[in-house]
Order: structure tokens, then sequence, then C-alpha cells
């Protein structure tokens, strides 16, 4: 019989923490699980991600209210993913934003994404009943787009394909302070069943250009510090390469799916293997390293019967 995915039988409670990472600049993080955050503006206040589940955005909003009153204007989503966009109704805000990619991403593939995960992570998905339907954006944007909450500026920049083809970047340059999304971990492993890894690096590096005094990642602690910031960039990259490195040779050569992934753990386990989520993503990140090495440059599309008979054929 073919065992469970390792996220199935990730049920413990994770511990939350409330990081203010800039002034009236605060980070969302539970121990490598989706993180959220909040910029605070003159009278307004803008969520960056929504969970996955309005009770889930509860939690967020709970933490907000512990530091401000000031409404929610905005909920910016940096991709399309089930897990940071299917809360947003929580938050009440008028304007929902996402990029132009990441809206034709929901519209592709956003329920088969949302069935997807909700089978493979359970626990991501506590009050799923919730769910009013598919998160759809008010606003959108190609390339670039600035928001004043009051006299604070932030930027929303898509810097490049990487986790997904429609990452953004959320940018406070008062603060000199980046909301990443899933494009930069830290201590946790990289979602790459999306990704575009000969992508990846050169977003990696647009972002470090900006030489971030702060970064509130994807999944993992709030990275405060020029050392930390760096230190973490660099960490991604290697996730990155040696996932799909490994998995590139082994196409090269007309090796097999299985090939791949035991190529991969034979390069990533000793480094990787104690990161959070690491065995829930691997499958995924094999599978698609695998693919692009064999010249797939849009990523297909993960169904639930996909991800089923693609975990049976790894475990054969």
């Amino acid at each position: 019989m073919t065992k469970a995915f390792a996220s199935q039988a990730d049920t413990a409670e994770k511990n939350i923490s409330f990081t203010e990472i800039g002034e009236g600049i605060w980070a969302f993080t539970a121990e490598g699980d989706p993180n959220s955050g909040a910029i605070i503006g003159d009278e307004s206040v803008m969520i960056v991600e929504a969970q996955a589940t309005p009770k889930l955005a509860a939690k967020v909003i709970e933490k907000v209210r512990g530091v401000t009153d000031k409404p929610i204007s905005h909920v910016v989503l940096t991709h399309y993913h089930a897990v940071r966009v299917l809360g947003a109704s929580a938050f009440g805000a008028s304007q929902v934003v996402m990029g132009e990619k990441c809206r034709a991403m929901v519209a592709e593939r956003g329920q088969e994404d949302w069935d997807s995960e909700f089978q493979r992570f359970p626990r991501l998905f506590e009050g799923h009943e919730s769910i009013p339907g598919l998160t759809w954006p008010t606003t959108t944007f190609s390339d670039r787009m600035t928001i004043y909450l009051g006299k604070r500026r932030v930027d929303l920049m898509h810097l490049g394909r990487a986790h997904t083809a429609g990452d953004i970047v959320v940018h406070a340059p008062d603060e000199n302070v980046m909301f990443t999304g899933d494009i930069v971990e830290y201590h946790s492993a990289c979602y790459c069943g999306d990704g575009h890894f000969n992508d990846w690096g050169a977003t990696l590096d647009r972002i470090k250009a900006f030489e971030p005094a702060a970064i509130a990642p994807g999944r993992g602690d709030a990275l405060i510090g020029a050392g930390k910031v760096e230190a973490a960039i660099e960490n991604t990259r290697d996730f990155v390469t040696s996932t799909y490195r490994a998995a590139a040779r082994v196409a090269a050569r007309d090796g097999s799916l299985k090939d791949a992934w035991d190529a991969v753990r034979a390069a990533c386990d000793p480094k990787f293997a104690d990161y959070a989520i690491y065995e829930h993503c691997l499958p995924f990140n094999v599978s698609r390293a695998y693919d692009e090495a064999r010249g797939i440059d849009t990523p297909r599309i993960w169904t639930a019967a996909r991800d089923l008979a693609m975990w049976s054929a790894l475990q054969a």
C-alpha cells in the first residue's frame, strides 16, 4: 500500500509569532506554516497574504488588532496558491490586489490547486467550510504598482518567475522592508511544484539588489538585519539549485522520474532534511524539476488525481 503524503500526518499546532520588522510593519509567522504580514499606514492597514481559510485569517486579524485599530483597506496576494489566498474574505478589505499573471493562474488552475492542496495538507485548511469560493482580485497590475497608505508608500513588483510564474514582492521603501512570498524561505523547504528553476536565481538577485533591512519570507522566521537576509537568500538559492541540478542530470541521460527522486534525495537530504515541510515538498519538487529539465516550461497543473498518481509512481 502506498503511504500517505507526509503532510497528511502533520497535525501539530504551530506557535505563532508576530514580529515588528520595521516601524509599523509586522510579520506573522508560524514555524514553517504560511506567513502573512501587515503594513500600517496613516489611516489604514495593508495585509500581505490571506491564509487558506477565513478561520485561519482570523488569527492574523487578532494579532493586527493587538497593535492597531485602523481599518484594513488592502489585501495583497503574492501568488495564487490556495494556502495564501482563500482566507481573503475575512479581512473585509475594499481592495484585493494581485498581479495580472496571478489572476490568470487563478482562472487557469485555481480550483485544481485548491482541491490538490486540501487533499495533501488538510491541517492548513482548518475551517475550510467557511471559504466562500475562489479569491478574485479587485485590482491587478502587470509589472509594478504603487499604493499609498496615506504618506506611506508601498511598491508591488513582479521581479521575475520563481516559486510561480506570477510571483510579486511587496516593498516598503521608507523602512526598506520586503515581503517576498515563497520566493525566499527560511529553514523551510521551498515548494517548487509550480516553480521555474532556471529563473529563480535571477529573481533572488533582484531582491538582493534592494539590500533589504528585513524580509518577511514565505515560510520561516522573520529575517531582520543584512546578515540574516543574505543567509536566507543564499540558502534558498542553494535549495533550488541543488534540487534542479540533481534532477537535470538524470533527465539528460533519459533516466526515470524515480531515478530523479533518488538523485535529489542524495543531493538534498544531507542539507535540508530537517527543514519544515521538506518531505511534503520533495515529490512535487522532483517532478517539476524533472519536467523543466526535459523542456516543459509551463508547469503542468496539479490535480488531486495527478498528485496521487505521481506519489504512487515514486513509491513503487
